[in-house]
């Protein structure tokens, strides 16, 4: 059945374990750095500043928090509920709103 969790998990060939999730992911992170890329082409810049963590940070130095910070949560959700991984998907929702509004 198309949607389900056995369709995002079906193996797509033999080779690294490549499934629609695995897919999803590297879009999803390779999408996040070009559509960076673009916001610096249109709005060069992003001068660094000081956040609650009192590190200067620019916007490359964000994502990368939040791309790191969202593995962790994640994993963490994994470890203490399992799955479904939708309360894990709203708390890095969360932590990347916070990383790039304060920190």
């Amino acid at each position: 059945m198309m949607f389900s969790a056995e369709w995002w998990q079906q193996p797509l060939g033999s080779w690294m374990a490549w499934n629609r999730v695995t897919i999803a992911f590297f879009i999803y992170v390779f999408g996040s750095i070009l559509a960076m890329g673009v916001w610096e082409y249109f709005s060069p810049g992003g001068s660094p500043r000081r956040g609650i963590f009192r590190l200067e940070t620019t916007r490359g130095d964000r994502l990368f928090m939040t791309h790191l910070g969202t593995a962790f949560i994640f994993l963490a959700w994994l470890a203490l509920f399992g799955t479904p991984l939708w309360g894990a998907l709203a708390a890095a929702m969360i932590w990347a709103v916070v990383v790039f509004r304060w920190v």
